[in-house]
């Protein structure tokens, strides 16, 4: 039996930078920007609020660009405070580099995996997924493709635990038995999509 699993974001992550005000190391960007053109070059930022103190900090987005170089879509989408251009902005490795910025995705995504009922005989799953595992016959094996919606880095492990209604304990024991099967370290991190195969 095959499935497929998505881990999708619900919020945008808390962006991690030092607060220049007081010790937070936590903003949280809403989405808004602030466009600011002199002349024919424009400066563009993300703004996001310290989660201790409500300061604002700027994450750069365009800097002394030409507007001609600037596509028409991408204005408007800044002058409208599209939400969708702040989550892949904050996903860009340039942006964040650029901007010495890192993400914590923690709370902000959800696993769907399109089974509603729980293993039987398993706890309910915790987590930050859909509130739903994945049931299915003992002795079957079961073959899932998990995909990413965004780039939000989680252990493979946590996923399976979630997706089953198992403990990570338990995730580790069939790891190390044998029965969890995967091209890709399952107990390691992963914002990649990846496979694997659970003999029960």
């Amino acid at each position: 039996m095959s499935r497929t699993w998505v881990v999708a974001p619900t919020c945008l992550p808390v962006v991690l930078r030092r607060c220049h005000k007081c010790a937070s190391s936590y903003f949280r960007a809403n989405g808004k920007f602030r466009v600011n053109a002199n002349h024919k070059l424009i400066d563009a930022w993300l703004l996001a609020l310290c989660a201790m103190c409500g300061d604002t900090t700027r994450i750069t987005v365009l800097e002394r660009a030409n507007v001609r170089s600037v596509r028409p879509e991408l204005l408007d989408q800044l002058h409208n405070n599209d939400p969708a251009l702040a989550a892949e902005l904050l996903q860009n490795p340039v942006v964040r580099r650029r901007n010495r910025i890192a993400l914590d995705w923690e709370n902000a995504w959800r696993l769907d995996t399109g089974g509603p009922v729980r293993a039987e005989g398993e706890g309910e799953g915790e987590g930050a997924g859909a509130g739903e595992t994945c049931a299915e016959p003992d002795g079957e094996a079961v073959e899932v493709s998990v995909r990413f919606a965004a780039r939000i880095p989680v252990r493979p492990v946590r996923l399976i635990a979630e997706g089953f209604g198992l403990s990570r304990a338990e995730v580790e024991r069939l790891l190390a038995e044998g029965k969890l099967v995967s091209a890709v370290r399952l107990s390691g991190r992963t914002s990649g999509d990846f496979g694997f195969l659970l003999k029960r």
